[in-house]
């Protein structure tokens, strides 16, 4: 494959060429599972899942680890104000990330290990960190020294010196932008002990400790959100590459779902969870709209743009149904890649090229159905298949085909087709500019409480409120 991506580490777009033949290895920062999931958490599993599913589309054995923050200040304080044990709170926020993923078409990763799981691979990396020079003990602390790795701030591009790690002030640093490894342990806290004393691990030394303990001292894509370039990012790379290890060959970041300009977060408390969604959609709309929109491109919550999704996607949907009832159903290994399809998603994951293909393919195939010629159709239908697969939207696929909206079902999708029929009726009408039976269409759909409207890539329909 020629698969192109955008390297925060150069800036730059680099030809991924796999550390080992035949094979490629992801490392992704999961969540920290301090509360319930919202879109704007699962938006880079759901990218990462795409990503791992095009690597495997072009014969690459995919190795996948999401990790699972599961000890944290977040998690500890939340859980004491809930009365609850933090280790009860913990697994239960998991158990919803977990459902989120899975409802949403994730194919789970290859391993999801948590922090608390390799406090000794942590133990390992601070003494290999503190032989070296790179760390040190400081009253049950241990903390990285910066000035030690002269690259540091080479990823967020950044100079040490105008960094703040974020962390609360401490005596006990030898200088202020040094970021902690090791936290001394607190009365009432969990803790594991330690050569240099009892505690708990700092955030970023989890992450490097698993990526090595499960793809090696070297693989080949690190992700997560655009958030975390620094100081998370910044951090497990400095502390893996000062002991010699040459940790991730490509760093991709997905950008923010933002909710009124400001990125969705918890704290805010400006959030969507998944649950609330997927009583107004189905698992694979709610897909369709957070997998569209380039993994890079931040993409700005509206109740509208989500409903124009929903819309898009059962136009997908509504083709493959009408071809199924009509020729029978169509066949994944038979579909083909259309090389704007396979050029989009080369290009740096470009889902939006990838999806505008599906629709081109989706109009040929509804007017080759239109029209009687069931070999053009047919074949439409699988090629369309086969690109929704790849993007984990087939809605003929296992994952989608029994689900059924709150109110919907398998009514819905009879709505669906029997819209569809009446729009490429009213789009020929248009195109011979007979307006008059254009618009009486269209009335009869809004008499039925179905709003058309006509936009540059066609009409799109949403049913009225009530």
């Amino acid at each position: 494959m020629s698969l192109r991506l955008y390297d925060t580490a150069t800036r730059s777009e680099r030809e991924f060429a796999p550390l080992r033949a035949g094979a490629a290895s992801i490392y992704v920062c999961g969540a920290t599972v301090q509360g319930m999931p919202h879109i704007g958490h699962v938006r880079s599993g759901l990218n990462y899942d795409v990503m791992r599913r095009w690597l495997g589309r072009g014969g690459l054995d995919v190795t996948l680890v999401r990790n699972v923050t599961d000890i944290d200040d977040k998690i500890l304080n939340k859980a004491a104000e809930a009365g609850r044990p933090w280790w009860e709170w913990a697994a239960t926020h998991e158990r919803a990330f977990d459902a989120a993923y899975l409802a949403l078409g994730c194919l789970p990763p290859s391993i999801g290990p948590r922090a608390t799981g390799h406090v000794p691979q942590m133990i390992e990396l601070m003494d290999r960190l503190i032989s070296s020079g790179h760390a040190y003990a400081a009253g049950g602390d241990v903390y990285f020294d910066v000035r030690s790795y002269p690259d540091y701030g080479a990823l967020s591009g950044q100079r040490p010196d105008e960094m703040q790690q974020g962390e609360s002030a401490c005596g006990s640093k030898r200088a202020a932008n040094d970021f902690t490894l090791w936290k001394a342990a607190k009365p009432g806290e969990p803790a594991w002990p330690t050569p240099w004393g009892p505690g708990r691990p700092g955030w970023h030394l989890e992450c490097s400790a698993m990526a090595s303990m499960y793809l090696g001292p070297e693989f080949d894509i690190h992700g997560g959100g655009l958030d975390l370039v620094f100081p998370h990012h910044e951090n497990e790379r400095a502390q893996s590459r000062a002991v010699g290890d040459g940790f991730a060959r490509y760093w991709t970041h997905n950008a923010w779902v933002t909710l009124g300009g400001d990125k969705m977060s918890k704290s805010l408390g400006n959030t969507l969870s998944i649950d609330v969604l997927l009583q107004r959609v189905r698992g694979a709309e709610l897909r369709y709209y957070l997998v569209a929109p380039h993994y890079r491109s931040m993409i700005e919550y509206s109740d509208a743009a989500l409903s124009e999704a929903v819309a898009a996607y059962r136009r997908i949907e509504a083709f493959l149904h009408r071809v199924r009832e009509r020729i029978g159903v169509p066949t994944l290994s038979d579909g083909v890649l259309p090389a704007e399809f396979v050029d989009a998603l080369d290009n740096d994951l470009g889902t939006p090229g990838a999806v505008a293909a599906i629709h081109t393919v989706v109009r040929e195939g509804n007017a080759a159905l239109d029209s009687g010629d069931r070999a053009v159709a047919a074949a439409a239908a699988a090629s369309v298949r086969a690109m929704t697969d790849v993007l984990g939207l087939d809605p003929l696929g296992e994952q989608w085909r029994h689900q059924q909206g709150a109110a919907e079902g398998a009514a819905g999708v009879a709505l669906s087709s029997l819209v569809e029929d009446l729009l490429v009726q009213r789009a020929e009408a248009r195109a011979q500019r007979d307006f008059t039976t254009s618009d009486a269409i269209r009335d009869r759909l809004l008499a039925a409480g179905v709003i058309v409207e006509d936009t540059r890539d066609g009409a799109t329909w949403t049913l009225k409120d009530g």
